[in-house]
């Protein structure tokens, strides 16, 4: 019982900081490309140490996090029994949040490569697609909490009608911070 549910708080701790690299390395990934901007001395130091920021994060945070995030989740849900009601109706919200997880994890592949194209020198995206690119984590974020805490309570109509009303304020926000950013030039 108690080995339990210190499994399940490691799983949360590691999910918090896989999501902090989530969150930070596009950050990251915005001011290296922005960086394209600069004077050539000024672009060539500001890249060799976004560089050295992104390494640190991704492979002393994020990685290991993910990782760690995986293992312990199945064993959660394994020790606990939830495996054995994913495919019921008592475990929609379970399978639907596995679902979520399965796209978190597509998503944290597609920022290492894109991690990995920055490394190599090569700028795919502008920093506009790259800050659209850092939200998605966020609604990765809000689609699984909501189904871990509210479980059976939400109806699906519900809560993805809530999650698309979520994605459209999140992308207006963008898009009004992108228009009082190009005032301000």
């Amino acid at each position: 019982m108690y080995l339990s549910l210190y499994l399940k708080a490691l799983h949360i701790i590691f999910v918090v900081t896989w999501f902090a690299g989530l969150f930070y390395m596009p950050r990251l990934l915005i001011y290296n490309t922005e960086a394209r901007d600069q004077p050539e001395v000024v672009r060539e130091a500001l890249h060799r140490q976004f560089g050295i920021m992104m390494k640190r994060l991704w492979y002393g945070i994020a990685w290991p996090s993910a990782i760690l995030t995986l293992v312990l989740g199945l064993t959660v849900m394994v020790k606990g029994g939830w495996h054995l009601v994913v495919f019921t109706s008592e475990g929609t919200w379970l399978l639907l949040k596995l679902i979520f997880v399965l796209f978190l994890y597509v998503y944290f592949l597609l920022e290492h490569r894109i991690f990995k194209q920055q490394l190599k020198g090569e700028f795919r995206y502008s920093s506009q697609q790259l800050r659209i690119w850092n939200e998605i984590a966020t609604i990765f974020l809000v689609a699984i909490v909501m189904l871990v805490v509210v479980k059976q309570q939400m109806s699906l109509v519900w809560g993805l009608g809530g999650l698309v009303l979520f994605i459209v304020l999140l992308m207006s926000a963008i898009n009004i911070y992108k228009l009082l950013r190009n005032r301000r030039k």
